[in-house]
């Protein structure tokens, strides 16, 4: 299975963002942020670049001996998801990232080590209380900033931070994945906000998040990701498994329509 984004260059296209990224050169690890970020994303580019051209069989996610700080993060996440039901995402996400990722090369550590951090920024706990002020947050500028001395902490190489960073910040629909690890995240983030899945994680949020007051709230964010999702997925597979996911979507959308009618929720 090959990824695929389209025509065009891969590692042309992903220089056109980077500078943006020098309000990040300073973190807590105190080394030169960018200047790691851009050999990072050089590196991951042009690996994905040739490995695109090439014929032979590429390569499975590489790992470097990581069982113990994938522990200490998992156990941390667990401890840190509050309400409880938002832990389920990250081990969720993550099996089905490497499950996009079959067949292609890159970096298991960093994929996982995003699944499992990119979320940290809307934990109670983590994010404001203040209704104005939680309704101005940044939950993934947050975990950025937070992110680094965590995984030092946990003993996660500190060379691949950088990578982990740029990962976290690209996963949402709305940013541009400039490295194969991203772009898997982020295909598998938008499909955890479609099926049966996306209406448990929806719905949950009624009454408990300031953006879901009403049940038609809920209902009009999945309406949104049924119509506007499908079209931002990067690679086929994602493509492939979203389709049973935007049909139950859908479905559902459609029974909820038919069983209120007029009646405002």
């Amino acid at each position: 299975m090959r990824a695929t984004l389209g025509s065009g260059s891969f590692f042309e296209s992903f220089v056109v963002s980077i500078t943006a990224q020098a309000r990040y050169a300073t973190t807590a690890l105190h080394y030169d942020f960018l200047g790691n970020l851009i050999a990072c994303r050089c590196s991951t580019a042009r690996r994905w670049e040739k490995d695109r051209n090439s014929k032979s069989t590429p390569e499975m996610g590489t790992s470097t001996g990581s069982a113990g700080y994938r522990q200490l993060i998992a156990e941390y996440i667990r401890e840190h998801a509050k309400p409880a039901d938002k832990f389920s995402h990250q081990p969720r996400l993550y099996a089905l990232a490497k499950r996009l990722a079959e067949g292609n090369a890159y970096d298991d550590d960093v994929l996982y080590a995003a699944a499992w951090m990119h979320d940290l920024g809307v934990f109670i706990g983590h994010r404001p209380e203040d209704p104005a002020e939680l309704a101005r947050w940044d939950n993934v500028a947050y975990a950025m900033r937070e992110t680094p001395a965590l995984l030092q902490r946990f003993g996660f190489p500190s060379e691949k931070i950088p990578a982990v960073l740029e990962v976290i910040r690209t996963h949402q629909p709305s940013a541009q994945p400039t490295c194969f690890e991203a772009v898997v995240l982020r295909d598998a983030d938008i499909l955890e906000q479609m099926g049966a899945v996306g209406i448990l994680r929806t719905v949950s949020k009624v009454g408990r998040d300031t953006r879901f007051v009403r049940f038609s709230d809920a209902l009009t964010v999945l309406r949104k990701n049924a119509d506007e999702l499908p079209g931002k997925l990067g690679l086929d597979a994602a493509r492939r498994l979203a389709e049973p996911r935007l049909e139950a979507l859908r479905s559902f959308l459609q029974a909820a329509n038919a069983e209120t009618g007029t009646i405002e929720w």
